[in-house]
């Protein structure tokens, strides 16, 4: 499940890297629950939040439908 949810982070990370951030997988449980580190300008953004949930989470659950959430640490 960790490489599905690593090629749906690879879909969304170029449009990060557009504006300067990024995002890197840091787990994920056999619960559902992704663990991520947002890096760059993503760190510390205040629209982070926004992108942690509806962007990644939304992309991860779509192409991997086993997620229930996705957390940043």
């Amino acid at each position: 499940m960790k490489e599905k949810v690593q090629k749906a982070i690879d879909l969304i990370r170029p449009s990060l890297q557009a504006d300067g951030g990024d995002v890197e997988l840091i787990d994920v449980s056999v619960d559902g629950i992704v663990k991520v580190k947002l890096t760059g300008a993503c760190h510390g953004c205040p629209m982070s939040q926004m992108t942690l949930k509806m962007g990644i989470e939304k992309i991860i659950k779509t192409q991997v439908p086993d997620i229930k959430e996705v957390v940043a640490v």
